[in-house]
């Protein structure tokens, strides 16, 4: 089936009608628009083996890693429905009048949440299914109260289609106009600009490239009106390997660290790209090098992503020291001294790569980290007596999310998740994409006083 890119015109009646059904949809108790996002899961899962076969087809991931995926993103959008079944979510506070209060009466004071309205939602492309159509950005803003337009990513148009399909299905079901969800293709920038220039779009959610982000977030502050863009743009994840805990198990911990490296061919925004530890640890480099050159290079989502990768790589090995012994393109480690690790060393290569910094002592350590752009997860691997406070603060102040002895691939959606961070791995470090708490990110708080 050939999706064709949506016209300006289509783009103007989709609003149109999201901007129509925001009246009637922000106006739904939260009890309905609960019921609504159980009733788009269910609808996601009748579709059944077409949806698993259509995204393997169009996304070169295997079908487990696809039905774990639906599974993920039906987990998720009935986690948003329980959470707006809870009366509190709205994290609402009542401040009760004073009238006798002297010199001055104090009045009464309400605050609660409102949506913003219609919100436009761009989708990744390593994740077809969880941050995609129906992904957090969509039920998230669902949840809130506000209508939206998605704009499939074009590296897997049927399978956006059948799930926007699915929600539509959900739309009619629950008796709500049709203008609360729209689905548009298009693989032109010019339908983004528009898209989120049009003065009736509230807010936008994007996940991709820092270029395409940053593209969409320059727009939005350029309006005459500006509009909030919450963009994940991904990061180079570092993490820091301390050398009491190499010492305990350092195999181990190259086989866990080489297997993070390599989970879904590096296609993740979580990729652990950048290790950081002191040159007197450099021979557990030698290791996890080994481990790396065990490991399949895969299958990569879209030829332009391969492509993308073979280039990234052969750039960084002008750049800095290859120790994995196969030739490029294939999962790859290399290493660059501190003061030799210029910006191009550190950007992200979407992929099986990671580039390992060596430093002299914790006092660099801490300066190489202070020197590091936003990133949205950090890890430390150390024992306890290791990890220092200055360590865990200096991280803190670059990441939305800090893993202790562990790996940062993998995302758990929970109210206490945090798939953020500093720019430029978001344009907005106070918000999450993934977790209950994704909603508030499509709301504002609003005042009433002395309500009757």
């Amino acid at each position: 089936m050939n999706y064709k890119d949506a016209t300006i015109a289509e783009i103007d009646t989709a609003v149109a009608a999201a901007k129509a059904a925001f009246p009637i949809y922000r106006r739904l108790s939260d009890a309905d628009r609960a019921a609504f996002l159980a009733a788009i899961s269910r609808e996601i899962m009748a579709i059944g083996d077409e949806l698993i076969q259509s995204a393997c087809s169009e996304s070169n991931l295997p079908e487990a890693r696809i039905t774990g995926e639906r599974g993920r993103t039906t987990g998720q959008i009935q986690a948003f429905s329980d959470f707006i079944s809870n009366p509190t979510w709205k994290k609402e506070i009542h401040d009760p009048a004073q009238p006798d209060r002297a010199p001055l009466p104090k009045p009464d004071l309400f605050q609660t949440q409102i949506p913003l309205g219609p919100v436009a939602v761009f989708g990744a492309s390593n994740f077809p299914l969880a941050f995609s159509v129906a992904g957090g950005d969509t039920i998230s803003a669902l949840a809130a109260g506000c209508p939206v337009i998605f704009k499939a990513h074009p590296a897997h148009p049927k399978t956006g289609e059948l799930v926007g399909s699915a929600i539509s299905k959900a739309v009619a079901s629950c008796g709500l106009p049709a203008g609360v969800f729209t689905l548009i293709h298009g693989s032109s920038n010019d339908i983004g600009s528009h898209l989120v220039q049009h003065p009736a779009i509230q807010a936008v959610g994007f996940t991709g490239s820092y270029r395409g982000g940053k593209a969409l977030y320059d727009l939005a502050v350029r309006r005459p009106h500006p509009i909030p863009v919450y963009a994940e743009m991904g990061s180079v994840n570092p993490v820091i390997l301390l050398s009491q805990k190499i010492a305990e198990n350092p195999s181990a911990l190259a086989s866990g660290l080489a297997g993070s490296v390599c989970l879904g061919v590096g296609q993740f925004c979580t990729n652990p790209g950048l290790l950081i530890l002191q040159k007197k640890d450099a021979a557990f480099l030698d290791l996890l090098a080994a481990e790396l050159d065990k490991l399949p290079l895969g299958t990569f989502l879209t030829p332009g992503i391969a492509e993308a990768y073979a280039s990234g790589v052969a750039n960084l090995a002008k750049l800095s020291t290859k120790l994995t012994s196969r030739e490029l393109p294939s999962p790859a480690l290399f290493v660059a001294d501190a003061a030799d690790a210029n910006r191009a060393i550190l950007e992200e290569v979407f992929g099986p790569c990671t580039v390992a910094i060596l430093v002299e002592d914790e006092t660099e350590m801490l300066s190489f980290i202070e020197s590091l752009d936003g990133q949205l997860t950090g890890t430390i691997h150390g024992t306890k007596a290791e990890i220092s406070e200055e360590l865990v603060d200096t991280l803190l102040q670059k990441v939305g999310r800090l893993l202790f002895n562990g790996f940062p691939t993998g995302v758990e959606v929970s109210g206490a998740m945090v798939h953020g961070g500093p720019f430029p791995a978001t344009t907005d470090s106070r918000s999450t994409s993934v977790g209950t708490q994704a909603v508030y990110r499509f709301m504002r708080m609003v005042c009433l006083q002395n309500r009757v």
